[in-house]
């Protein structure tokens, strides 16, 4: 068995039967990215298009592809077709954009809202306040061909991690908030992505229902 086998097969075996796993196989080369796959991994996350368009042809059909990283709407055509979800939501621009290209190729694409969490200004996201004023208010939950499937969130890079777990609680607050308030009645309104390979137990204990981890499994970059 390989490093990368046996670093996968003991993440799953930590973490709780319903936590969905997403491999970030940013910079991975399509040999590795299989050697996961054969392990029964089908999860895969990408931050960028371009390498993201690169691989998928080469890799199995069956993988379900989760685009995490920030998305420009002039790239939003090029994975409408085939992504499986988009957890980097971070603006209402770009979540008409999807819609609109949704419509195009006839699929209902599903969108994570990535909500700003951490102290840095660096990350993407939106602030509760816009949801507050754009969706809560109007008791939105965005019909068409996007179907908005819970919240994504980037905590602080730090060691302090009484910081990141209240990060993490705060995500899991605004998941609450928006599902009373926008998607009571909808049932796949449930996903709570946070969580990476430096913080994700911190994540699991806050109430994450995927990570995304790619380090821990592919050994660092």
């Amino acid at each position: 068995m390989s490093r990368i086998t046996e670093n996968i097969t003991l993440l799953k075996s930590q973490l709780p039967p319903e936590v969905k796993l997403i491999a970030v196989s940013k910079t991975k080369t399509v040999k590795d990215i299989l050697e996961i796959y054969d392990t029964g991994q089908r999860r895969f996350g990408e931050n960028r298009v371009p390498e993201l368009l690169s691989k998928k042809d080469l890799l199995p059909a069956d993988i379900e592809w989760h685009l995490i990283g920030h998305l420009q709407t002039n790239k939003v055509k090029f994975v409408v077709p085939f992504i499986s979800m988009i957890q980097s939501v971070d603006s209402l621009k770009l979540l008409s954009a999807i819609n609109s290209e949704a419509i195009k190729v006839g699929r209902i694409i599903d969108c994570l809202l990535e909500i700003h969490i951490a102290s840095e200004e660096t990350k993407y996201g939106f602030s509760m306040n816009e949801l507050n004023e754009n969706l809560i208010q109007k008791n939105l939950s965005y019909p068409g061909n996007v179907r908005i499937c819970g919240v994504m969130g980037m905590a602080t890079f730090t060691s302090d991690k009484e910081k990141v777990l209240k990060e993490f609680l705060y995500l899991k607050e605004c998941f609450n908030l928006l599902k009373k308030s926008c998607f009571s009645s909808n049932s796949y309104f449930r996903e709570i992505s946070m969580g990476m390979s430096g913080d994700y137990e911190l994540a699991v204990e806050a109430g994450s229902t995927m990570v995304r981890v790619g380090s821990l499994i592919f050994g660092s970059r």
